[in-house]
C-alpha cells in the first residue's frame, strides 16, 4: 500500500530556501509502497528560520535575552519591545529576499507575520497591566507567553513556504497549528486529526507549523524540541510510511568541523538507542520522546543532509543492532557543570540524597549523568550559571555540614548500538593519554552503548578528536562494517 512520508526541515536549512525548493520540494520521490516518483504524498513540518527563535525566546547557546526573556523581567522600560521589532524587521528582511521581484507576494507575507506581531504586542502589554494587580502574577502566565512567541516564527517560515510553492506551480496547502485568535484547545493528537481530516496527499502539499498549540502544553514538556514532536505526532497520526528529517548535515561519526570533513562518515544505519544518547547530551537526532511514538508505530526514521539529495541518509531503526561491535559516533558537549556534594553523614543514610534528587530536578537544569561512592555525589549538567548558582545556594541550605563545590567541564562520548568490544575502554582511554587529554571521570552502563568520559573544559576539541582517531578513523574496516 502507498503511503505518505511526513517530513521536518530544520531551521538552517530552512534559511536556505532555494535549496530546499530545488533539493526537496521540487525533488520528485517515490513514496513508500510506491513505484513511480511524484512531488506529492509527502507533509513537511518547518521549522523558523534560522535565529528567529532565538530572537523571540532567547539565543539557544549563549543565552543572550530575546522577547520573552525580557518581558519576563517585567523592567517597566519595556526593553521586549524592541527587541520584538527587531526580530519583525528580520522576518520582512526575509520576505523581501524570497519575493524578490514579487510584490504583490511579497506584501501578503509581509502583512500576514507584521498582523501577527501587533496581535502579540498588544496581548503582551494587556497582560503587563493585568500583572500590575495582586490577584495576577506573571509567573503564572509565562509559559503561555512563551508558547505564544514561539508559534510565530514557524507560522513565518510556513505561511512563506507555501506562497514560494504555488509560485512554482506546486499545490502547496498551509496548515496552521497555532491556534491563533481561537477560542477552544484540544488536545494535541485532536488537533493534528482535525487539521489533516480532508488532506488529499495524492494532490496536496501540506506545509505544516512546528509548533502545535494543543491542551497539553508542548513547552512545558519539551520546550524546544517541540517542533519535533509535532513531527513525530504528524506521521503516528495520519499513519506515514517513513518519517525524515532533513538537516544541514549527516548524521556522522563526529563533528566535521572538529575532526575534518575528510575524516569523518555517514552512519548510514543505527538504533534509537543511539539517537537516545545524542539526546542526553543535547545534540538531538529527534527528541527522545518524540522518537518513542515512531518507535511504537514502527515508522521508520532517516536523517538526511539538505545539501546532499541524492543520499540515502541516516536510517534509525529499532530493531537495528551492528553486526560487529563497534563505536558509530564520537559526540559531547562543553560547558558541563559537575557539582560534587561531600558529606561523611550520608554513608550508610539510603534516604538521604532523596531531597538532593527534588532539588536538582526542581532547579530544571538537566542530568547528563551521575555518580556517587559512600560519601560523595556528583552531578554532571547542563544549565545556565544563574540556575546553577539556585541550585548550589538550595543545596547548602539544606545540607549544612557538606562540602559542594561546582566546576566546569567537558563531556565526550563514544557511542554505538553495540560496544561489547573488548577492550574498548583502555583503547579509548590509551586514545586521550597519548593527546595528553587528562580523564576526570568515567561512566559506562551494562548495557554498553556509550561510554562517557569527562575531561578539562579546554580539552573538549582534543579530546572528540582523539578518541574519533582511535577508535573510528584507525578500525580500518569501519566502513565494510557499517555496509554489512
Amino acid at each position: 500500500m502507498i503511503k505518505h512520508s511526513v517530513e521536518k526541515i530544520g531551521g538552517t536549512s530552512m534559511s536556505r530556501y532555494d535549496d530546499v525548493l530545488k533539493n526537496i520540494w521540487q525533488r520528485p520521490q517515490v513514496p513508500h509502497g510506491g513505484t513511480e516518483t511524484t512531488l506529492y504524498q509527502r507533509a513537511f513540518v518547518v521549522s523558523a528560520y534560522a535565529g528567529m527563535t532565538n530572537g523571540l525566546l532567547e539565543h539557544k547557546k549563549t543565552g543572550e535575552p530575546g522577547v520573552y526573556a525580557l518581558f519576563s523581567e517585567m523592567d517597566e522600560n519595556r526593553p521586549w519591545q524592541q527587541k520584538l521589532y527587531e526580530v519583525q524587521a528580520a522576518m520582512l528582511a526575509m520576505n523581501e529576499e524570497m519575493f524578490e521581484g514579487q510584490d504583490i507576494v511579497r506584501r501578503r507575507a509581509d502583512q500576514f507575520i507584521s498582523s501577527r506581531i501587533e496581535d502579540v504586542k498588544q496581548c503582551l502589554e494587556h497582560l503587563e497591566n493585568v500583572c500590575t494587580f495582586g490577584h495576577f502574577q506573571l509567573d503564572d502566565h509565562l509559559h503561555r507567553v512563551r508558547e505564544m512567541l514561539s508559534a510565530l516564527g514557524e507560522a513565518h517560515s510556513a505561511y512563506n513556504s507555501v506562497q514560494l510553492l504555488k509560485l512554482h506551480d506546486i499545490n502547496a496547502r498551509f496548515i496552521d497549528l497555532t491556534n491563533w485568535r481561537s477560542d477552544s484547545q484540544q488536545t494535541l493528537e485532536d488537533h493534528i486529526s482535525d487539521a489533516f481530516a480532508d488532506v488529499d496527499f495524492t494532490q496536496e502539499m501540506p506545509i505544516v507549523t512546528g509548533y502545535t498549540q494543543c491542551r497539553e502544553g508542548l513547552m512545558k514538556t519539551y520546550d524546544r524540541g517541540y517542533s519535533e514532536m509535532t513531527f513525530s505526532k504528524v506521521a503516528t497520526v495520519t499513519g506515514a510510511g517513513e518519517a525524515i528529517i532533513h538537516k544541514e548535515y549527516h548524521l556522522s561519526t563526529a563533528d566535521p568541523e572538529m575532526v575534518g570533513a575528510e575524516n569523518v562518515h555517514p552512519i548510514g544505519l543505527t538504533n534509537y538507542d543511539v539517537a537516545d544518547q545524542l539526546a542526553n547530551l543535547g545534540m538531538e537526532a529527534i527528541h527522545p520522546r518524540a522518537a518513542a511514538g515512531l518507535r511504537k508505530r514502527n515508522i521508520l526514521l532517516r536523517v538526511k543532509n539538505t545539501f546532499e539529495p541524492e543520499h540515502r541518509g541516516t536510517e534509525i531503526r529499532s530493531d537495528y543492532s551492528s553486526k560487529t561491535p563497534k563505536v558509530e559516533i564520537i559526540a559531547g558537549t562543553r560547558s558541563v557543570w559537575a557539582m560534587e556534594l561531600f558529606d561523611q553523614d550520608m554513608v550508610g543514610d539510603p534516604s538521604y540524597g532523596q531531597k538532593m534528587n527534588d532539588l536538582v530536578f526542581e532547579s530544571g537544569v538537566r542530568v547528563l549523568t551521575k555518580d556517587f561512592n559512600a560519601n560523595t555525589v556528583t552531578f554532571y549538567l547542563k544549565g545556565n550559571k544563574r540556575r546553577i548558582n539556585w541550585l548550589m545556594d538550595r543545596l547548602q541550605a539544606n545540607y549544612t555540614n557538606a562540602d559542594i563545590r561546582v566546576e566546569k567541564m567537558a563531556m565526550v562520548s563514544a557511542i554505538g548500538s553495540d560496544m561489547k568490544v573488548p577492550g574498548l575502554l583502555k583503547s579509548a582511554a590509551s586514545a586521550l593519554s597519548d593527546a595528553g587529554v587528562n580523564i576526570l571521570s568515567v561512566h559506562q552502563a551494562m548495557r554498553q552503548v556509550d561510554m562517557m568520559f569527562i575531561v578539562a573544559d579546554q580539552d573538549y576539541a582534543a579530546a572528540v578528536k582523539a578518541l574519533h582517531t582511535g577508535l573510528i578513523e584507525n578500525n580500518s574496516d569501519w566502513e565494510a562494517v557499517q555496509s554489512a
